[in-house]
């Protein structure tokens, strides 16, 4: 079967925050490309699914089952060769808030936890929000192409308890190698630091590039370390608040599974378990067609770029939907640049300076949405030319 990844479906009235700008304080004709949902349909297995226990018409507390859990392990163990354990397993309403309740968890207020920088805004808050102490290891920035500094890493590992993963790297684009991965995962073990993986993008990994599971690489690595998955960025299936997290280590576990409980939380929603389970089962070829799609998306975005605005450059991504942009060669501050391509532009982009050091002059657009949308927003923002 193919999919139509071309199809606009108008999004307004369905209470999306990425379609209510009105909320935002935006102007109500920008085109919103900020936040990271899809603007395509969830595979027809996963509709048919919802609409199939809708129709039942029972909505009570629920739990997964062990045909569930064997949907979960068989996508992991054939799409990364990693085996999952069903004790391992706890269900969230989402990483976000698994990372806050592992960071409570894990840490006490005052102990330092790292995150490299420009990265995924609520990894700060999570630190800064619970009174722990950021450390920040900035990603190098050369030839358009982000980096480790493993010195500085180690540097702020030794006054840290927690270390916060972001693989693939959420706005930089990388899919960490194996080296990467490895190296980082001694020096944490080396000053006795856990891990909290967040690899909710693991599905969208393009040519050229393999994602490989953090805990997986060693023994040792899965010891330390919290892996928290979702369906819902490779589904589009945010609202249904439904996540998937890893702990084999039996003391962080219980550790994890008791500060969750002190949220008041325990059943997840039946309907992200359905579609979850939907997805997982019956959703793949979607899954690699919409890969195909989004690396057009990138190219059409890359030569775009080059031909019309060359003084923005174009973050070539290895994994994600997401399209990280240089605006630096524009020579504006960062708030007249907001408000250039917020107002002249009618773009609703991420400013990078939300990521953190390193994201200032940079903006996120978010390109998993149908080519003749996103054709319509590279017109748009050839404005910052004067055009």
């Amino acid at each position: 079967m193919k999919y139509d990844f071309d199809r606009v479906i108008d999004r307004r009235s369905t209470y999306s925050i990425k379609y209510d700008p009105a909320s935002r304080g935006k102007p109500e004709d920008v085109l919103p490309l900020w936040v990271a949902d899809m603007d395509f349909a969830t595979p027809p297995c996963v509709i048919d699914a919802l609409a199939s226990h809708a129709t039942h018409g029972i909505f009570g507390y629920s739990e997964p089952d062990a045909a569930y859990f064997s949907v979960i392990r068989n996508w992991f163990e054939k799409r990364f060769n990693w085996s999952v354990e069903r004790e391992w397993l706890t269900i969230t309403p989402g990483v976000v808030s698994a990372l806050y309740i592992a960071v409570r968890a894990l840490t006490q207020p005052g102990d330092g936890i790292v995150i490299q920088q420009p990265v995924y805004y609520p990894f700060e808050s999570s630190v800064r929000q619970t009174g722990r102490k950021l450390l920040v290891n900035e990603l190098g920035f050369n030839d358009g192409r982000y980096t480790i500094d493993f010195d500085d890493f180690e540097h702020r590992i030794k006054d840290a308890k927690l270390f916060i993963l972001c693989n693939p790297h959420n706005p930089a684009g990388r899919v960490w190698t194996g080296d990467e991965l490895v190296r980082m995962g001694e020096i944490c073990l080396r000053h006795n630091v856990t891990v909290i993986a967040d690899e909710i993008h693991q599905d969208f990994i393009f040519p050229g590039h393999k994602h490989l599971v953090f805990a997986d690489l060693d023994p040792r690595f899965a010891g330390i370390t919290v892996t928290c998955t979702s369906p819902s960025k490779t589904f589009n299936l945010a609202g249904l608040l439904h996540a998937n997290i890893f702990i084999s280590n039996e003391t962080l576990r219980g550790k994890f599974k008791r500060e969750y409980a002190r949220c008041g939380l325990s059943q997840p929603g039946v309907m992200g378990l359905v579609a979850c389970k939907a997805a997982y089962e019956g959703g793949e070829d979607w899954l690699e067609q919409l890969l195909v799609y989004l690396a057009g998306n990138m190219a059409l975005i890359k030569e775009f770029l080059q031909t019309h605005i060359p003084k923005i450059k174009f973050i070539e991504p290895e994994g994600m939907y997401l399209a990280w942009l240089d605006c630096s060669g524009l020579g504006l501050p960062a708030q007249e640049l907001e408000t250039l391509i917020t107002h002249r532009c009618k773009l609703w982009l991420n400013n990078g300076r939300s990521f953190g050091k390193g994201g200032e002059g940079f903006f996120r657009m978010n390109a998993a949405c149908p080519r003749s949308v996103l054709s319509e927003a590279l017109q748009r923002l050839k404005k910052v030319n004067g055009d």
